[in-house]
């Protein structure tokens, strides 16, 4: 789709009036300007559009490298996340890009969010992404009040995935949260996700996420397939510890289908891949690995939309000395969740400033991505 133009026509009439004014003389004379402005949209993202483009060097050019470092973290509030000041702070110092709500009342977020992004416009910062783990299966338990609906694998129809999804964005509108992390699109086996996806029937995976994904963009937020490179058929719970998929990536095939279709986000998971030829990760979680984020999902399969982290505290990762680098230079382009957002600020705006090379390259195309997001959402 091609970007909205919004045409304003601006008239100033110059009335011409006197006894003595010849006849001749137009009783009126009108000046017309006509100014354009752009306005983008979510379909705008994967575009190749000039005025975009321009847009957002523009406001690249005018973040110094703290503001753009900040871009690629994105630590959590709630019940679950850093203290409200803790968050505050981070703001006041443009730390952080965007925030992850995590366990809260509906009331709760929607003041919190006010309150950040307040916060943000006094302190020259660039609006958020607001994020959530929205998935029909959590929803209700990570947003107290939302609307209540079926959970994933209790869904019998494509059309009650659509409804469902609409109902969850309509919530996530309200609250003012712009980024959904759903669906999940692993296979069922898995019994901390399974009954978080549509793989009661396989056959539904592909179809019912894209519609899940479908329904959500149209609403103006972005959907997320995840856990990528799939975590449906490894048997344990990577919150726990590092898990692994031997051998051949079977849940891959799920992904091809919906990057053709537009999903805009995919979120990594922290799974290692052994004796496998082309992406082994050498004992690593995938999020750490350039083989899996930039050689598989970049590359190979071709996805231009943001890619983020599963979140960073977890103990598939959190033991990986210098894990948010490792996942920065690897190609994610958002890290959910670190365990100290400060600290991973710090950690990033040394690798940016001591690899004015690919790596530098790498993190300021993922802060472009960010920036390019944040227009097609409406945000700048």
């Amino acid at each position: 789709m091609i970007s909205k133009f919004l045409i304003s026509f601006f008239f100033l009439s110059v009335m011409i009036t006197g006894c003595s004014q010849p006849e001749s003389t137009p009783k009126s004379a009108v000046i017309i300007k006509e100014t354009i402005a752009l306005q983008f949209v979510l379909d705008d993202f994967f575009t190749n559009n000039i005025e975009l483009d321009q847009h957002i060097d523009s406001i690249y050019d005018g973040l110094n490298n703290t503001q753009r470092i900040a871009q690629l973290i994105m630590p959590a509030a709630g019940k679950y996340g850093q203290a409200k000041e803790t968050i505050d702070g981070l703001i006041k110092d443009s730390l952080i890009g965007g925030i992850l709500m995590l366990n809260g009342t509906v009331e709760e977020f929607t003041q919190w969010i006010k309150e950040f992004e307040d916060k943000n416009k006094a302190n020259g910062n660039l609006p958020f992404l607001f994020s959530a783990d929205a998935e029909p299966s959590l929803v209700n338990r990570k947003i107290m009040g939302s609307t209540p609906v079926k959970k994933a694998n209790e869904l019998n129809s494509i059309k009650e995935v659509e409804d469902v999804a609409n109902k969850i964005s309509g919530d996530l509108n309200k609250i003012g949260i712009n980024y959904n992390f759903s669906p999940v699109v692993d296979m069922s086996p898995n019994k901390t996700v399974g009954y978080r996806s549509f793989g009661k029937n396989p056959e539904n995976i592909i179809p019912w996420s894209n519609q899940f994904i479908q329904s959500t963009q149209a609403n103006n937020i972005i959907a997320t397939a995840k856990h990528f490179p799939g975590h449906g058929l490894v048997s344990g719970d990577t919150h726990k510890s590092l898990q692994v998929i031997n051998g051949p990536l079977k849940e891959i095939k799920n992904y091809p289908p919906l990057i053709e279709n537009g999903v805009l986000s995919i979120m990594v998971a922290h799974i290692a891949i052994e004796n496998n030829e082309n992406y082994s990760t050498q004992g690593l979680p995938s999020t750490c690995s350039k083989k899996v984020v930039t050689e598989l999902l970049r590359d190979t399969l071709g996805f231009k939309g943001l890619i983020v982290t599963d979140a960073m505290n977890m103990g598939g990762v959190a033991n990986v000395p210098k894990n948010a680098s490792k996942a920065i230079a690897a190609g994610c382009d958002i890290l959910l969740m670190p365990a100290d957002a400060r600290s991973a600020h710090s950690e990033l705006l040394q690798l940016y400033l001591s690899n004015e090379n690919e790596i530098q390259s790498s993190m300021n195309a993922s802060v472009k991505r960010i920036i390019r997001m944040k227009i097609c959402l409406g945000l700048l």
